[in-house]
């Protein structure tokens, strides 16, 4: 199956952002919750801000960006979509980095293994790892339906649609991994079946390890953000939150911590998979490319950007709000808001006052 970062790779020359005579030597990197928007509305500066970066400013430049985000859940055409209608500016899907997006790369080593896809709507992360190339994905919801006790607490679904495939029987097909592709809809039920799968005896269900030395099954997260911005007045807790709640509970259960693989901000993976995005959007064959990374978040955005070397740019529009800048992970710049902090980078970068 071609990956998606495959199907970046081969974007015709059309679907470039910058003339080979008159390429930008720096790109954005932006937050979506928080900067551009705020639940189903728009943030107003978030328009304005990539209407100058496609070319409405007096120099005529278009500057190269992705949307990088610890949200998911969707496919990246799908979100791409969203956000469009969203903020009024075309979104192409390439340029569109959620959470889960690297996790494809884990499709290869699982492709043919039993993969247990947690978070989301109905089955809509199910449908992303498919796309993504992992062939035997289930949820929580396949297990409900093959043993509703699993979670006494919940009833399985009636929507035999959102169900993966015909019955599995788990009793005798084993788990060989877990995936949160994003956040749960139903904490109390997937806790309790990521446990049975991380606890079992090599991923049958049902069963119980008596030796937890060793972890039979791997764990992966897509982000570990604890809290994100939405247009309640306060931030929600988010996955980071959920991974806590997890974590606990098993170190309680089996006296052991629990062993897991994180993507998302502010992790390296999730920085070295949006350059390979940005290269194939606008190669720069080598030369050094200023990347200015635009969020709302400091333990997740700041964090992540200072520590892979780009350059730090916080919002106050979304979790954020305070004075000055953030005292735990300070960013390189501080502004209101993401048009103030495009016009700042333009100006900065073309030696200009303002465009």
């Amino acid at each position: 199956m071609t990956s998606i970062l495959s199907r970046r790779l081969v974007l015709n020359q059309s679907a470039r952002f910058i003339s080979t005579t008159s390429k930008p030597k720096y790109a954005f990197a932006f937050d979506i919750d928080g900067v551009l928007i705020k639940g189903n509305r728009q943030i107003p500066e978030a328009t304005r801000a990539l209407k100058l970066l496609n070319g409405d400013n007096s120099s005529n430049r278009r500057i190269p960006f992705v949307l990088l985000t610890n949200g998911g859940g969707v496919t990246e055409s799908e979100k791409a979509r969203q956000i469009s209608e969203l903020i009024n500016v075309k979104i192409d899907p390439n340029q569109v980095i959620l959470s889960h997006s690297p996790m494809q790369n884990l499709a290869k080593k699982y492709s043919d293994k039993r993969v247990l896809i947690v978070g989301g709507k109905g089955r809509n992360c199910y449908d992303v790892a498919k796309k993504y190339g992992f062939q035997d994905a289930v949820t929580p919801h396949d297990i409900m339906h093959w043993n509703s006790s699993a979670w006494p607490f919940s009833s399985p679904t009636s929507d035999l649609s959102i169900l993966t495939n015909a019955a599995h029987e788990f009793s005798q097909l084993p788990i060989h991994a877990v995936m949160v592709f994003y956040d749960t809809y139903d904490w109390g039920r997937d806790i309790q079946i990521m446990l049975d799968a991380l606890c079992s005896n090599n991923g049958i269900l049902g069963t119980r390890k008596t030796d937890y030395t060793m972890q039979d099954v791997p764990l992966y997260w897509s982000n570990n953000d604890l809290i994100w911005s939405t247009d309640f007045p306060a931030p929600r807790l988010g996955q980071g939150a959920f991974k806590v709640a997890l974590d606990s509970l098993y170190k309680k259960l089996t006296g052991h911590a629990l062993q897991s693989t994180s993507y998302g901000k502010p992790h390296a993976a999730t920085y070295q998979f949006a350059e390979q995005v940005l290269e194939s959007l606008q190669p720069t064959h080598g030369q050094h490319r200023h990347v200015y990374a635009v969020g709302d978040n400091p333990a997740a955005d700041i964090q992540g950007a200072n520590g892979y070397g780009w350059t730090s740019v916080l919002v106050r529009t979304g979790v954020f709000t305070g004075k000055g800048n953030s005292p735990d992970f300070p960013a390189n710049m501080v502004c209101e808001n993401v048009e103030e902090a495009v016009e700042n980078i333009i100006a900065l970068e073309e030696g200009k006052k303002k465009l």
